[in-house]
């Protein structure tokens, strides 16, 4: 009796087949992503997986998820790194409101309607890149709807670094909305013991997995003046970067999971 060798190269009917399934998908994902009942059900899928991780991760002694810990600063600015940020809408602890950017991208649609799902507001925009237009991206719009909450007393989280840019370098957005409302920067990072990193994202997306052990670490509130110059921007831009990624080291250390 003979067995196929799973190595062996496909025959033409193997690699028709999976040309025509190509183009199967190719041809009902348009229609599938603005189906509304795909949406709904794909973000209560999500915010049900994200709740269930929360629920089944245990905080390790002294993660820093508790309003207490900087309910004194408030309202402040969250910064996150992308591919990190996952967890952040059902860990946050606050009773007070908060209000979110989320790229204004068609792909980033469902995080918008997942981040509400958890009570947040999501303001579409993006933080821009050095030399860019920020009102481009309707940036400039989105900043100023962020700097809005922020004044009416709601706390903003912010991903730092630009999306498909240099992962884990903080960009200008958020340095510009600390400017404007006055409002400190607090670096944040959560990290958890269970986890899938997907290795070929450019930033190294990280899945938050349920029954492990968790840990939310915060740096030094960053203040940053009303009025900006290049050097300082530079300057700033730097120190967020070098805070957000000690965050992010002691986070991954607490939980036992280094990169």
């Amino acid at each position: 009796m003979s067995s196929k060798n799973p190595t062996q190269p496909q025959g033409p009917a193997q690699s028709a087949a999976r040309s025509g399934s190509k183009r199967l998908w190719r041809r009902i994902r348009t229609p599938l992503a603005k189906s509304t009942i795909v949406k709904g059900a794909a973000v209560s899928i999500l915010s049900g997986f994200l709740r269930f991780v929360k629920w089944t991760t245990r905080p390790i002694a002294g993660s820093q998820e508790k309003a207490t810990d900087f309910e004194a600063l408030e309202p402040v600015i969250f910064a996150l790194w992308h591919g990190q940020h996952l967890m952040a809408a059902p860990l946050y602890p606050g009773s007070r409101p908060v209000a979110t950017m989320v790229s204004r991208s068609a792909d980033a649609e469902l995080n918008a309607k997942v981040v509400e799902r958890f009570g947040m507001r999501a303001v579409r925009g993006s933080g821009g890149r050095p030399g860019a237009d920020i009102a481009s991206k309707g940036g400039a719009r989105a900043l100023l709807g962020l700097k809005k909450a922020l004044d009416s007393g709601m706390n903003v989280t912010m991903i730092a670094d630009i999306p498909h840019g240099k992962p884990r370098d903080a960009g200008q957005g958020i340095i510009l909305l600390a400017s404007l409302s006055g409002r400190p920067i607090l670096p944040v990072a959560i990290a958890t013991s269970r986890r899938k990193v997907i290795e070929k994202s450019w930033d190294k997306t990280t899945i938050n997995l349920p029954f492990g052990r968790r840990f939310v670490a915060i740096s030094d509130p960053i203040h940053v003046p009303p009025r900006l110059d290049e050097a300082k921007m530079t300057e700033l831009r730097a120190s967020l970067t070098a805070a957000m990624n000690l965050a992010t080291e002691r986070a991954d250390r607490m939980v036992g999971a280094g990169r």
